[in-house]
């Protein structure tokens, strides 16, 4: 378990320990003893955490085993539209200025999702990309981008590799 730091809450950073807990799990239940030998805590302790994070849905018990709850899925919505706010005037500039799509898409496991997508005005041809379009993180520029490593080039390129003839270049 992480230790709070100094003037922050031990009881928040227990609770949001325990969470991650839960969601390192990836979809097994865990029983509250796992759990408080995991986080170093009592189970009791982790009875009394639990309470606030069952009220808000962030997990669900079932007896003794905890899983994920759908409250995550609520605060997972609302990271996208601050995410597309943020990088849709960048990605408009950059698909203004190549006249091709520009999209931020993000590591989801072993797959590449487009979170964000902006195609140019001007141009008469371009690749349609949509958001939420997925593919293996092993293919498309987008993904071998994300999987790049310190010593690796700056950028990757692709060709016809997602769709054929299509290009892609991309940078993590």
């Amino acid at each position: 378990m992480s230790t709070a730091s100094s003037g922050s809450s031990l009881t928040l950073d227990r609770g949001l320990a325990l969470l991650q807990t839960v969601a390192d799990a990836e979809g097994q239940a865990c029983s509250v003893s796992e759990l408080a030998e995991r986080i170093g805590v009592s189970r009791a302790a982790v009875y009394r955490l639990l309470g606030p994070l069952v009220e808000r849905g962030l997990v669900w018990r079932d007896g003794t085993k905890v899983r994920l709850g759908v409250g995550l899925l609520r605060l997972a919505d609302r990271v996208l539209p601050q995410l597309r706010e943020a990088a849709t005037p960048i990605l408009r500039a950059l698909a203004e200025d190549v006249g091709a799509t520009a999209h931020l898409s993000i590591a989801d496991g072993d797959t590449v999702q487009a979170v964000a997508v902006v195609e140019p005005s001007w141009t008469s041809y371009h690749v349609g990309y949509r958001i939420g379009s997925q593919h293996p993180i092993t293919k498309g520029a987008a993904g071998k981008a994300i999987t790049l490593r310190q010593d690796d080039p700056e950028w990757v390129a692709t060709v016809g590799e997602l769709q054929p003839g299509a290009f892609g270049v991309a940078a993590p």
